[in-house]
């Protein structure tokens, strides 16, 4: 063997060492945790629900820190730009299949500059109104949308977020002709839906499942394929309308360049928070359904819901605001 072959495995050898030492020593200090949104929405409140047990598992404080704002995208360019070394990741959400179409111009490609690592879980939108909203179901929804065109006032945590986009998708599939208003999260947005500002928001479940069983708001419809478990006695949208079927995902990413070892521990500390039973009774509360897997499976899903929303954003021709 010529010695500069040598010294090349002798480098490569050593820099594997160097990457498994670090990854062992990996955490030894708190892990930022970047969610795109305002307090409040559900990936707030998922990230919040999964930290102090994920900060258990690392022996590491695991911080929260909301960044919202730019359609999810100032976040992921925080995350982006951060080092590759473990110690910022990212809630990764719907937005960030959608963003990849909707907007004509970003500062990252997702899919190249973010490294995926878990997932955490998949969950129904939810079709909801003000409580006085004269419809009680998607049928009668429709029926006061034909008679009340351009009345309806579609509210959203943003544009590009799963709750924008199914409502395009319910437009696309209905005619019904409703005038789209984001908010800067579910939150705000919420708020103006319970005080009757606007008429309808396909919200992520999980932040609104409280409201629902309070009386607050009312649900219509779920968008999943099948009924929502929680909500056994709310019908789907696709039940009305054939065909008809969105969900959110959530889970997790770190900056691109991350060290493999490090993604693979994350990872498997987020699956053994995941495989908790108190956590997974928690979640299931608010309609999420776990997604356990490497961080190859989580990939996968990435991209598979970025080809799935490329063709939505496409067909409604949707644009960012």
């Amino acid at each position: 063997m010529r010695y500069h072959q040598k010294l090349v495995l002798g480098v490569f050898a050593f820099l594997t060492a160097f990457s498994s030492a670090w990854a062992q020593q990996y955490p030894d200090r708190a892990v930022k945790w970047i969610v795109p949104y305002p307090p409040a929405g559900t990936t707030d409140v998922i990230a919040r629900i999964i930290a102090p047990p994920l900060s258990e598992i690392l022996g590491q404080q695991v911080i929260v820190e909301n960044r919202p704002g730019g359609g999810n995208n100032i976040g992921v360019d925080a995350v982006v730009k951060s080092p590759p070394d473990g110690y910022t990741m990212l809630l990764v959400n719907p937005a960030n299949g959608i963003n990849t179409t909707l907007y004509k111009s970003l500062p990252f490609n997702f899919i190249r500059d973010i490294a995926p690592v878990a997932g955490i879980i998949r969950s129904p939108n939810v079709m909801v109104v003000p409580p006085s909203f004269p419809a009680n179901n998607v049928a009668e929804f429709l029926a006061y949308c034909k008679n009340n065109v351009s009345k309806i006032n579609m509210a959203s945590s943003g544009s590009g977020t799963s709750v924008h986009m199914s409502g395009e998708l319910f437009k696309s599939m209905t005619g019904c002709n409703m005038l789209h208003v984001p908010y800067k999260g579910a939150g705000p947005a919420l708020v103006d839906l319970m005080g009757n500002q606007v008429q309808v928001l396909f919200d992520n479940l999980p932040s609104s499942a409280g409201h629902i069983k309070s009386g607050r708001l009312k649900a219509l419809a779920v968008t999943s394929e099948k009924r929502e478990p929680s909500l056994p006695n709310i019908q789907t949208v696709g039940e009305t309308i054939p065909g008809y079927e969105a969900t959110a995902w959530f889970g997790v990413g770190m900056p691109r360049g991350t060290p493999p070892d490090i993604v693979n521990k994350m990872n498997a500390a987020i699956n053994k928070v995941m495989s908790n039973p108190k956590i997974r009774e928690r979640l299931a509360e608010l309609g999420g359904v776990p997604i356990t897997g490497t961080p190859a499976d989580f990939g996968k899903i990435i991209q598979a819901e970025t080809d799935k929303w490329a063709k939505v954003v496409k067909f409604s021709g949707a644009t960012a605001e």
